[in-house]
């Protein structure tokens, strides 16, 4: 079995108001005391102090996933209570933040000074997969097979609908704010991962990344892990989806293993027509076209979905996990997305929606 590991942004608000409160430090501080976490699994701060992260350990099973992702929300949850604030999953404030200078002096420092206006309000929250790979040329290798696919893991998680409380369209516009950093989106072909190393070294060089971990592209080698690390999706509104995100994305990186070994690389994308396909599913999600980034064209999105099975079949297949995934995607298709829900929730008002956020953000005991 191929392990997978789960890396879940959350955004810190008024438990009454839902404007975002900048009290991660002191979350931390009381879940290290308080909150005890199945074993690998942890708590980070994250670029700002209204964000705060859970992830995983590595998990085998879609149980396992299922224990630790709960736990995670449950127990960052109850600190956060008892500083005052909740936790919620959205990938975009769903009301508008007051501005606020951080100040920091560490590496979220840098991060402020080299990316400016850019980054000054930046509250974006994401899921990130890891699944376990054999060593980073093979990591390398795995990022290209998965291009084509991202779009769609990306169409299914849309949970980011609002800026500054208005509606701007989109299903995520976080993936609208990660664009305008540099490198964002599908990342390029690279023939191995010397190759990819020089590229990253060049963009340091060239001023445009704070260091060699720090890179936009939403598939990638960890810097830190021997795991690729898929960062396409918003964060999840529920448990299910985040579970949902992280076994379709150790199937395709199964699948990607199984063509590497049988002599099947994968092919170059257009960047450009990459790039259109990340638009679409991010202006459109599961609710309108898609873009084939093989083909070129646009394709309605549930045929991208539906090939997404197919290509991943045995994969699942293998695991285990074929009918959760298709019970998943069921529930996903009848309920809609995050983005989705979230305006449903809005036509009641902005107190509706952070019910709604704050109830599917911490599952019930």
């Amino acid at each position: 079995m191929t392990g997978i590991g789960i890396e879940e942004e959350f955004l810190l608000v008024d438990p009454r108001t839902g404007v975002s409160c900048p009290r991660a430090e002191a979350v931390l501080e009381r879940h290290r005391i308080c909150c005890p976490l199945p074993d690998g699994a942890a708590v980070h701060r994250e670029l700002r102090p209204t964000q705060i992260e859970a992830a995983t350990g590595v998990c085998e099973t879609a149980d396992e996933l299922y224990e630790h992702l709960t736990a995670g929300r449950r127990t960052l949850a109850e600190a956060a209570a008892g500083e005052d604030c909740a936790i919620i999953a959205a990938g975009t404030p769903p009301r508008p933040s007051p501005e606020r200078d951080y100040g920091a002096d560490d590496r979220f420092g840098k991060v402020d000074a080299l990316y400016a206006g850019v980054v000054k309000a930046y509250e974006a929250c994401g899921c990130h997969v890891h699944v376990g790979v054999p060593d980073r040329e093979t990591a390398v290798a795995v990022v290209n097979h998965l291009g084509e696919w991202l779009p769609t893991l990306l169409a299914l998680s849309g949970n980011s609908p609002f800026e500054d409380g208005r509606d701007t369209g989109y299903e995520s516009w976080r993936m609208v704010e990660q664009s305008r950093f540099p490198g964002s989106g599908v990342a390029p072909y690279f023939v191995d991962a010397a190759a990819y190393e020089e590229q990253v070294g060049r963009l340091v060089d060239c001023g445009v990344l704070v260091d060699e971990s720090q890179t936009f592209w939403l598939a990638r080698p960890s810097a830190r892990w021997p795991t690729v690390e898929v960062r396409a999706a918003d964060t999840a509104s529920t448990v299910d989806e985040a579970v949902l995100q992280g076994l379709l994305t150790r199937a395709l990186v199964r699948t990607a293993l199984t063509e590497l070994d049988h002599g099947v690389e994968a092919a170059p994308l257009d960047p450009q027509i990459a790039a259109a396909a990340v638009w679409a599913a991010a202006r459109h999600g599961l609710s309108g076209p898609a873009v084939d980034p093989v083909a070129g064209k646009p394709v309605p999105v549930g045929d991208r979905v539906a090939a997404l099975l197919a290509h991943t079949k045995q994969a699942l297949e293998d695991t285990g996990d074929a009918e959760l995934v298709r019970t998943l995607l069921g529930q996903l298709e009848r309920e809609g997305t995050g983005a989705e829900r979230q305006r449903r929730a809005a036509a009641d008002g902005e107190v509706a929606v952070l019910r709604m956020l704050t109830e599917e953000t911490v599952p019930h005991a």
